[in-house]
């Protein structure tokens, strides 16, 4: 990838309709400063989509064959996503005080997002009584059930679904390789700056604006730092940086991604919030 040099560098503005990307901020939240400054200036991609783009090898199209768990980490985007449009909600806490796995998914509202694969993903959320935790949804969307009966829960072909919206917005383009036995359609990036974009945001998060708690963080960059951790692509992220700068970095991220789910949960009244901190309780399972 293109090494790094202008870190204040933003996207032109792009026109964004509101009603297809409703927070659940505006149902009671409030945006950071520093949310609203990238969300607003640069082009709007889904959680799922940014985490792929992570993950994509920039020239060949592809993601690590040796990476495992990047299938779980965009199901976990999805129940994300989900949740900070407003759509989805943890059962709230009793006087027995449930952990974040042990509540279960509830939805908020039916409202179509306007995103096929979100869409699907809150289908089945709505059908399935009694309902199911984060942890649960996410292996059922990934196809991870023995259970023959469940195996319609699974989201197929989300990566290659994602990479066509990628390429539709101009991010990636689309190729064949041939790999000797077969030939497979792979995604490069046609325009490296929405990567690079994107990788500066994760770095400032952890350097120039670093809140000092996780609770501090814009909802959007704990989302992101947590699902590039459970996709195993956080470390490629920060690969650019200077020893010390790398140091810095991971120690804070380490420092959001260690701290107790159910702690971090109780210090914040957004059921976004909740949910995020869920989901990285289920990637450290």
């Amino acid at each position: 990838m293109t090494t790094l040099t202008h870190r204040g560098k933003r996207a032109d503005t792009s026109t964004v309709d509101r009603n297809d990307l409703e927070d659940e901020d505006t149902q009671g939240g409030t945006h950071s400063e520093e949310e609203n400054d990238y969300d607003s200036k640069a082009l709007r991609l889904t959680l799922m989509e940014e985490i792929l783009l992570l993950g994509l090898k920039d020239k060949e199209g592809y993601t690590s064959f040796w990476n495992d768990s990047i299938s779980s980490g965009l199901r976990g985007g999805i129940i994300i996503e989900l949740a900070i449009r407003g759509r989805i909600y943890l059962e709230p806490t009793t006087m027995r005080k449930k952990s974040l796995l042990n509540r279960k998914v509830l939805v908020r509202s039916e409202a179509p997002t306007g995103d096929v694969l979100l869409d699907e993903a809150l289908k089945h959320i709505k059908a399935t009584q009694p309902p199911e935790g984060v942890a649960s949804w996410i292996q059922l969307l990934t196809g991870e059930t023995w259970n023959p009966m469940r195996m319609h829960f699974q989201m197929r072909n989300v990566r290659e679904r994602l990479a066509k919206s990628l390429v539709e917005k101009g991010v990636l383009t689309t190729e064949k390789q041939n790999f000797l036995l077969f030939d497979m359609t792979t995604h490069p990036l046609s325009n490296t700056s929405h990567k690079e974009q994107l990788v500066v945001r994760i770095q400032e998060s952890l350097l120039e604006r670093w809140a000092g708690e996780p609770q501090r963080l814009a909802r959007r960059v704990l989302a992101l730092l947590v699902l590039a951790h459970a996709s195993d692509v956080l470390d490629g992220s920060l690969s650019t940086l200077s020893d010390e700068q790398y140091e810095m970095a991971t120690t804070r991220s380490k420092a959001v991604l260690e701290s107790e789910p159910n702690t971090q949960a109780g210090k914040s009244s957004s059921p976004a919030d909740e949910v995020i901190w869920a989901v990285l309780a289920a990637s450290n399972i």
